[in-house]
């Protein structure tokens, strides 16, 4: 992250407050809205920045006595695990017993630690989920040939304070929750350190644990602390509901009160959102928002308009070819919603996909497996492989990386067998995937290795669900959203991988869905999802909408397509979405 072109504005007031806590390198790297976030997290968890108010709350040892917990809702890509590591050291020079946590999904722990190396701010980092070293570490006598040993020490380690214990959703509802056992520990002891000790929590990707119903949601409800903070550029995701649920693990009294009131019931009643419109809405939003805006400080991405190549957007309904169409069209509706979506996002891309699909008795006995193994390598018998091959094709000739995601391993393993067949390339040399159950630091390398401009790997592909937050893959200027999702935030977070401070190039973006399937009410659906975020989280005094400037996309790549008169049947029709510069 390239921050050297934002100076810190030496004119600002700091003398006697907390920026003096900070070196002056730090302080000269840190943008306006991460400066402005600075101030906001410690005004709500310490309820000042002033050094002489901060000074009488030091003898209580573990924190502030601020409001409480808050949200950083900053735009995927522009700088709050920065942002965090710079409060947290300032934080812990004033509190050092304060014993922080941060609960990251278990793909971005390695990011967290490389960060807190990177920027030199003497604050260990003790990654609780790194398998690696604990495999080091177990090597060294017999009495510490225990996984679950080995993680007590380091918790151990942890608590005497100065080091910031860094773990897993999963591995902390293990090890905080009731259901866990241990071997050769006390785990009565370890549940009671990791609710009761921390001072301080930070929740990266904190629309999480949003589900009332999980385990993890109900564990974070348990910690002692009031010092909460969410970091999520998305945290509406999917409903209202959803969205309480987030309020509450992060000021669970400010979240109740506001249960009680009748237009917030009801809002969480709408699961439906074409449920949710007219007027009533706009006035129900702007209640809610007004009881928000103290602890939620939102920065919607200016940053990136500013400082970054650009970004393009493109919206692409493609026409199934009349082989795919079949399949299509004679998948049978009687099974389930999901199997059905399931089916047709699977065969939208290519028609050999519905191999694996769960198949009614009728469909089996309708489809020729030979034919369909036969044409399985043959991108142009599906109209999204095709796409996906004249676009890799002509960013080769462009010195372009791609990018390619997809919510199922199927048509991830199709495209990877298809382009290194089509472009004679070998897999994890010129082409590879990250997927869910690759190792966390094989995955950083290839994550290394395709940010290199001089690497080989010139196309990656990934599953949106484990690689659409925290990680940083700006190696990629062609971003391809192979099927669509019906949260909208995943899919922003998906584009942000690429479109993040440290990316050199202008980013295209390629949201393919096949015409005249269910996959264009999913994206009406995802439409609606997404302006009803942008109303609540809105920027600055959170009002009003984005600004519908009508915008001309210039990609040359797109447009030797749609000109193409070999490729003229596949579009159907491309929208650019309103605001092209934003995510």
């Amino acid at each position: 992250m390239d921050l050297d072109s934002n100076p810190y504005d030496t004119c600002k007031q700091t003398k006697g407050t907390v920026w003096e806590l900070i070196p002056t390198h730090i302080q000269a790297r840190m943008y306006s809205h991460q400066q402005e976030g600075f101030e906001f997290l410690w005004n709500n968890l310490a309820g000042t920045i002033e050094l002489s108010r901060l000074q009488k709350l030091c003898s209580r040892g573990s924190g502030g006595v601020g409001g409480g917990g808050c949200i950083i809702s900053h735009a995927p890509g522009t700088g709050k695990t920065f942002l965090t590591i710079v409060f947290m050291e300032s934080f812990l020079k004033k509190f050092p017993k304060c014993c922080p946590v941060i609960i990251a999904p278990a793909s971005m722990l390695l990011t967290w630690e490389a960060e807190f190396k990177k920027w030199r701010v003497g604050i260990s980092f003790i990654n609780l989920h790194n398998t690696e070293h604990l495999r080091k570490e177990m090597t060294f006598g017999s009495s510490t040939r225990n996984k679950d040993l080995i993680r007590a020490m380091k918790i151990s380690s942890w608590t005497n304070g100065g080091s910031v214990l860094g773990v897993s959703y999963n591995l902390y509802e293990k090890l905080a929750g009731d259901s866990y056992s241990y071997k050769n520990i006390d785990h009565e002891k370890i549940r009671t350190c990791l609710l009761d000790m921390p001072g301080l929590v930070v929740l990266d990707e904190g629309h999480t644990p949003r589900c009332e119903h999980s385990k993890i949601w109900n564990t974070l409800l348990k910690l002692k602390t009031r010092n909460r903070v969410i970091l999520s550029g998305t945290p509406f995701q999917n409903n209202f509901r959803e969205l309480f649920n987030t309020l509450k693990i992060v000021r669970p009294a400010t979240a109740n009160s506001i249960v009680k009131e009748k237009f917030f019931a009801d809002m969480i009643q709408r699961r439906n959102m074409r449920n949710f419109r007219g007027r009533s809405r706009a006035e129900d939003i702007e209640k809610l928002k007004e009881i928000i805006l103290p602890f939620v400080h939102v920065h919607k991405g200016h940053i990136l308009e500013s400082k970054l190549p650009g970004l393009r957007q493109s919206v692409i309904f493609l026409n199934p070819s009349p082989f795919q169409k079949g399949f299509i069209d004679n998948l049978g509706t009687l099974a389930s919603t999901f199997e059905y979506e399931h089916k047709v996002t699977l065969v939208a891309v290519h028609p050999s996909l519905i191999l694996h699909c769960s198949l009614s008795e009728k469909e089996e006995n309708s489809i020729n497996k030979q034919e369909l193994e036969d044409v399985r390598l043959q991108p142009e018998v599906g109209v999204k492989t095709r796409f996906v091959m004249e676009l890799i094709r002509l960013s080769l000739s462009l010195n372009e990386k791609v990018l390619i995601f997809s919510q199922y391993i199927q048509p991830q393993l199709l495209l990877q067998d298809q382009i290194a067949h089509v472009f004679g390339w070998s897999v994890e040399k010129e082409i590879t995937l990250i997927q869910g159950k690759i190792q966390q630091t094989r995955r950083q390398n290839i994550i290394n290795a395709f940010n290199d401009p001089k690497s080989e790997l010139k196309v990656l592909l990934a599953s949106i669900r484990c690689c659409s937050e925290g990680i940083h893959l700006y190696g990629a200027s062609r971003v391809v959203l192979l099927d669509v999702v019906w949260n909208p935030s995943v899919e922003i977070q998906a584009i942000s991988r690429a479109y993040r401070l440290g990316q050199k190039k202008v980013v295209y973006t390629y949201h393919l869905m096949a015409a005249g399937t269910t996959e264009e009410e999913k994206y009406d659906r995802q439409v609606e999802k997404w302006r009803l975020a942008e109303m609540v989280f809105s920027s600055a005094s959170m009002a009003g909408g984005e600004p519908k400037n009508k915008v001309k996309v210039d990609d040359k790549i797109l447009q030797e397509m749609v000109d193409n008169q070999e490729l003229k049947d596949i579009f159907k029709k491309i929208r650019y979405p309103e605001n092209q510069t934003r995510i």
